[in-house]
């Protein structure tokens, strides 16, 4: 399974940090698993999700510890997303990266190699 991205805000990413488990944000604690995005559906999230917001980080995630509560599940257009049915560990985050916003108020996501 390729590598996937969750885009969390500042405040979030430093409460992760400091307890080194994330329960999920409001959407996914409403929904009851941590949400995250391919590559090549980050660009829409972040545009879907994320607009107008600043302060938000991307987290690049490695799903080889996950194990059997991660899931590929249909969702937006019938595309299949990654969602967590766990609390996520900091050791799954393999990097952070700011995301800057462009003057129209929508994410710019940084380079998501390594």
């Amino acid at each position: 399974m390729p590598e996937f991205y969750k885009i969390l805000d500042l405040a979030e990413w430093e409460q992760f940090r400091q307890e080194g488990l994330f329960a999920g944000s409001p959407v996914d604690l409403r929904d009851g698993f941590i949400h995250f995005s391919y590559a090549d559906q980050l660009a829409e999230t972040a545009r879907r999700h994320f607009a107008g917001r600043t302060g938000l980080v991307l987290l690049a995630i490695r799903p080889d510890r996950l194990g059997p509560a991660l899931r590929d599940e249909v969702s937006r257009g019938g595309a299949l997303f990654p969602h967590l049915y766990a609390t996520l560990s900091i050791e799954d985050v393999v990097w952070d990266r700011p995301i800057a916003t462009d003057e129209d108020g929508l994410p710019v996501l940084p380079p998501l190699d390594p």
